[in-house]
């Protein structure tokens, strides 16, 4: 078995050390969450800290790791004799792998036992082995809802709940949950962040004495592991039994009326949404002054907890970068921080004073009239192939988006809640035989398949006599991710300022749909001579968002080389993603002026989706009094439909009445 990295090797990340240093102390405070670009020591952090855990006594053949003082009294293996002080095993770091299935999470229970004999055969699972100890979920990003559901639920409520067919099984589990993540690869949704008592952002250091020592601790430890965990071993030593006195210190800490008032006036002044934030942070407060020896909770305690506790909390949409204003902290600490009847008015600017909004200016897309002047090539190409390049123009205010789907059944290959598609969770269907492991039993049909052999298989009691080749897993239809694969036209016919900003509205608002239903995204776009990939296949909605906000436009409109762009990212995302479906949304007014016979080449260009059987949907743009109806031409030749941008608003009239199907095609007059 490999030495683990000691935790007090790792170089730098102060603010994670220390956020799993306080969870160790007080597994209350409710978990860590560890942003940071790949490469940043996040995981060897986290297996780190299990060396530093203190032993915890168990009751000798529990394998639910209960504790001989206090054993659960629900526990599956209990109830349990008088053991005295048990035994003392190390505290376990359990991974859970983002493929995970849930009954590798929870447990499973042995159905075929349970209906043929009345037991409760139940396996534990790994919410079970982590109990006392650490629960580790690399990329936690990339985990299915469900299961991500269901581990914090059970971080909150300190046990795990398993039911199936009336048989229900219950345990403990509490453990220190940890996640970590890289945000290029998608963020996590807003409800789940808060569910994460404190999370932490590394990066790799800038300084190259700090780089040098980095490379130079992991060569000697790749050299002798052995060697270099007993060079840091005094040290290792000295924080466990830190961890340990702080945790006897813990009960006796006092927590202040004026730190409590602190604590509620910055997450007021910060308006986090709840009550979770304000006891996150008593919480963190309270162990950092366990951490540090101390019986009273100071006023730099509750700023290292705010700093902590608050800044994922910040986040009011996707594309919001966590943070926190220190100056703001500061200022709020400080008015807050006098005699408990001082008044709690914050002054003219409010309690959000300095991180509001700032006003839009008159050129941007809310900015009046000046918007409104046609730029170069709204009407008409300019004459140069590349000519005419506007300034990137700030996208309007997005709106809630009509549901666009993928038409037909997936087979679930992601999960989310975009198209229908067979999955294990959803209304049930049907049935058939299990392909490997029973999931989800279909219990009306497995009765159904043992009924008629009862007499051959000697039944005499009132029990049904139940072998394996009559289960029945029930087949399951909900929702799955697609990719959204976004083609959007950046031409000299799309650049004027009015018109661009209401385009890229419209697409941020589709991408916030997208972030919602667990999309996977792509951004091509076409302008004067050429189509680019401005952002690959990802499930980062908010890296889109960045590349459309930056998208500048001008040129002529090469539609052919847009579609035959899109194609080919398709085409290798098949490769690579064979079972998540696409859905091509195309953003343009439907001309096409770049290269040789535009239309026809864009026509064939279009046939290719249609008889590659992805769905389409156009965003038709063409605005002004009189109108050619090409983008609901080129619809057809797509096999998809035409929405215009009015259209895509889910409150939309024609909106509500139009879904994206391929047998329904709306050709502009």
């Amino acid at each position: 078995m490999t030495t683990p990295f000691p935790f007090t090797a790792v170089v730098g990340q102060d603010d994670l050390r220390l956020a799993l240093l306080l969870n160790a102390v007080s597994p209350a405070v409710g978990g860590v969450l560890v942003r940071g670009e790949k490469g940043t020591a996040k995981s060897t952090a986290v297996r780190a800290l299990s060396a530093l855990m203190p032993e915890v006594p168990v009751v000798p053949g529990c394998r639910f790791s209960c504790d001989p003082g206090a054993p659960d009294p629900a526990c599956p293996d209990g109830p349990h004799e008088e053991t005295g002080a048990g035994t003392r095993r190390p505290a376990r770091m359990v991974e859970l792998p983002v493929g995970a299935s849930e009954d590798r999470l929870v447990g499973a229970l042995d159905i075929e036992r349970a209906l043929a004999e009345g037991v409760k055969a139940f396996e534990p699972g790994l919410l079970a082995d982590a109990h006392r100890g650490i629960l580790y979920v690399d990329e936690v990003n990339l985990l299915h809802d469900h299961l991500v559901d269901l581990l914090l639920d059970a971080a909150a409520m300190g046990a795990s709940y398993v039911e199936r067919e009336g048989v229900s099984v219950r345990h403990a589990a509490r453990f220190l949950l940890v996640g970590t993540m890289n945000p290029e690869e998608g963020e996590l949704r807003p409800q789940l962040l808060d569910r994460f008592g404190l999370t932490v952002e590394v990066a790799a250091s800038r300084e190259p004495d700090q780089r040098v020592e980095v490379v130079r601790r992991r060569l000697a430890y790749d050299d002798d592991p052995g060697a270099f965990a007993a060079r840091w071993a005094d040290e290792e030593r000295a924080v466990r039994q830190r961890i340990v006195a702080a945790r006897e210190l813990l009960p006796s800490v006092r927590l202040g009326d004026g730190a409590l008032r602190q604590i509620a006036a910055t997450c007021a002044a910060f308006e986090v949404d709840g009550m979770r934030a304000d006891i996150v942070m008593a919480r963190t407060a309270t162990a950092l002054a366990a951490w540090a020896g101390r019986t009273d909770v100071l006023a730099e305690d509750v700023r290292q907890a705010a700093l902590l506790a608050l800044p994922h909390r910040r986040r009011r949409n996707p594309f919001d970068a966590p943070g926190l204003d220190e100056d703001k902290l500061d200022e709020t600490l400080e008015e807050f921080g006098g005699s408990e009847d001082e008044d709690p008015d914050p002054g003219p600017d409010g309690p959000g004073g300095g991180g509001g909004q700032p006003p839009q200016s008159d050129d941007g897309p809310q900015g009046g009239d000046t918007a409104a002047r046609p730029e170069a090539g709204e009407e008409g190409e300019p004459q140069g192939s590349g000519a005419g390049e506007q300034t990137p123009v700030r996208a309007s205010e997005p709106f809630r988006a009509k549901a666009l789907s993928v038409p037909g059944v997936g087979e679930g290959g992601a999960a989310g809640r975009r198209s229908r598609a067979r999955t294990e969770h959803g209304r049930t269907t049907g049935a058939r035989r299990p392909r490997g492991t029973l999931t989800k039993l279909h219990l009306a049909a497995t009765v159904q398949a043992a009924a008629p052999h009862q007499r051959a298989r000697g039944r005499s009691g009132r029990g049904l006599v139940v072998r394996r080749d009559d289960l029945r897993q029930a087949v399951r239809e909900g929702r799955e991710g697609n990719l959204v694969l976004f083609v959007v036209d950046a031409s000299g016919s799309m650049a004027a300022r009015q018109r661009m900003g209401a385009v890229k509205g419209a697409v941020l608002s589709l991408l916030l749909d997208a972030y919602q239903r667990r999309d996977k995204v792509g951004l091509v776009t076409f302008r004067g001579s050429a189509a680019d990939v401005a952002l690959p296949p990802t499930s980062s909605v908010d890296a889109a968002a960045a590349r459309l906000e930056s998208l500048p436009t001008g040129g002529r409109t090469p539609l052919a080389a847009g579609l035959l762009k899109a194609h080919e990212v398709l085409r290798v995302e098949r490769l690579r993603d064979p079972a998540r479906r696409a859905l091509v949304v195309l953003v343009t007014d439907g001309r096409a002026t770049g290269g040789p016979e535009p239309v026809a080449l864009a026509g064939r260009a279009a046939r290719l989706f249609a008889a590659d059987g992805v769905a389409s949907v156009v965003v038709d743009c063409e605005s002004g009094p009189v109108r050619l109806g090409l983008a609901g031409q080129l619809a057809g030749e797509l096999g998809g439909t035409a929405v215009t941008l009015d259209e895509l608003r889910a409150d939309s009239i024609a909106g509500l009445v139009r879904d994206v199907q391929g047998g329904s095609k709306r050709r502009a007059a």
